[in-house]
């Protein structure tokens, strides 16, 4: 890797000057290189933990999320601030978003619709997964057109899932996972320890053992522990970005600028730029998930090959829309809730997660104070969330007929999903919107805004392959 001293760069100029290097950031300029031929300048708050360090240290970066903005809201607001960001902590859970997704608006008359359909985004959905390794199951594309098989075959189901699957082909189906199936030349097996956010097999897709090659090229210059600040720029282009490091101001130049911190920093950024306005930093959201324990009379579960196994959607699309949000079921492979107490009966019991889209509100927001440090405000969920999540769970007795249940018991809500999303999002409309169906800035034309930021509404489904489908994209776009 072509570390800088970052006060070396001052006044440097770059082709491409890139600000983060999690899914949306990595994956933009690995196509970039592919297509654009220049400089690139990486600039990147955290450090680079490989991943000994990580397994070592019980964490993913030396920063922790929570010191980086401020909150009146409890919620926490989970993200990895290091080289390859979001890379290091996420589970590996891959599905794709629903093609009724991208049209929320036009089917049922809520939220926005996305610039782009799944048709458009399919094809680099296919390239990620390829990049990746997904593990996926075939059968899947009954509902989620496919152009080339999954790069590895589904993880094993658990007993539930089979009987789900063999009822419900065309709903239940293995979840895709970047979690290897088949060990790899860069990365073994799933070991089913279920410490998926450091995995001791090192199975799971991160930029350690799938994106160095990126960080390595002689075109690629990484600045490390330095804070983007600002950007400089008039007319519609942006000129300069200033970042920070050990408390001193860095002014690099370049022609065209990539912004893929996350959907609370990203936005902070432009608006410490006074590049804000509009719907910039509103709308912040994720899903909302909920623990549920089914207890199974007489069928043992928990004998699947690795965290998750089984998705299952059956409550996911429909005119129901229209009044409450669409949900996910998550089959789980672990004892969540512990297990069962009665003799012989321990592993009768199958964890689920109920996941249910939300709706973008514009009072749950990003702004950032007098000193510059980002602020969320966030009351709640939408109501349509909520709705969706008590439809989802008054669902489940007819949803699990094809099992043997003794008794469904509601657990908890969910205090996160960790896919923060929706600040910076995308659309035809700039009134509606902040970048186009290329992911430019509407008003800074040299500006690409790529990560979770820019989605336009809330899926169920995990959202990093869309991420990194989008930025392929957007990157081939140019």
């Amino acid at each position: 890797m072509r570390l800088a001293d970052p006060a070396s760069l001052a006044e440097d100029h770059f082709d491409h000057v890139v600000v983060g290097s999690g899914f949306g950031a990595a994956f933009f300029t690995r196509k970039l290189l592919e297509t654009r031929p220049g400089k690139v300048l990486i600039v990147e708050w955290g450090q680079h933990h490989p991943h000994d360090w990580q397994i070592a240290n019980s964490r993913n970066s030396a920063i922790t999320a929570a010191s980086t903005y401020r909150s009146a809201n409890p919620k926490p607001w989970n993200y990895t601030i290091a080289l390859g960001g979001g890379t290091n902590c996420w589970f590996a859970q891959a599905p794709r978003f629903h093609p009724s997704d991208f049209r929320l608006n036009s089917l049922y008359g809520v939220g926005d619709d996305w610039p782009i359909d799944y048709a458009a985004l399919e094809p680099y959905y296919a390239e990620a997964e390829a990049i990746m390794a997904v593990s996926g199951d075939p059968d899947m594309a009954a509902i989620m057109p496919r152009s080339t098989p999954y790069p590895q075959p589904p993880h094993r189901l658990t007993s539930p899932d089979r009987l789900m699957k063999a009822a419900q082909p065309e709903r239940h189906f293995a979840m895709p996972t970047a979690r290897a199936r088949v060990a790899t030349e860069q990365r073994g097996a799933c070991c089913a320890s279920f410490t998926c956010m450091r995995c001791p097999a090192d199975a799971k897709f991160t930029a350690n053992n799938g994106l160095m090659p990126l960080f390595d090229d002689p075109r690629v210059t990484v600045a490390l522990g330095c804070k983007a600040h600002h950007y400089e720029g008039a007319g519609n282009s942006i000129s300069a970005l200033v970042f920070e490091h050990g408390g001193k101001p860095v002014r690099v130049t370049g022609d065209l600028f990539v912004l893929g911190a996350n959907a609370i920093q990203s936005p902070a950024i432009l608006q410490r730029s006074s590049m804000g306005g509009g719907l910039t930093g509103k709308g912040l959201h994720e899903s909302l998930g909920s623990h549920v324990e089914v207890l199974l009379d007489g069928l043992d579960s928990l004998d699947g090959s690795t965290i998750t196994t089984g998705l299952n959607y059956g409550l996911y699309d429909g005119a129901f829309r229209k009044d409450h949000g669409a949900a996910l079921v998550y089959f789980e492979n672990r004892w969540t809730h512990g297990l069962r107490s009665e003799k012989g009966r321990w592993r009768q019991t199958l964890p689920l997660m109920i996941v249910t889209e939300d709706l973008l509100q514009d009072a749950n927001a990003v702004t950032v104070d007098g000193a510059g440090q980002a602020v969320v405000s966030f009351s709640d969920a939408s109501d349509y969330a909520h709705r969706g999540q008590k439809a989802a769970f008054a669902a489940l007795p007819k949803l699990l007929a094809p099992l043997p249940v003794e008794d469904i018991v509601f657990r908890s809500m969910r205090d996160t999903e960790s896919h923060l999303q929706g600040t910076l999002r995308m659309g035809n409309d700039p009134a509606r919107s902040v970048i186009d169906a290329g992911m430019i800035h509407h008003r800074w034309r040299n500006l690409a805004v790529v990560g979770s930021a820019a989605f336009a509404s809330c899926s169920c489904a995990n959202p990093s392959l869309t991420v990194a489908a989008l930025s392929l994209r957007a990157a081939a776009m140019l």
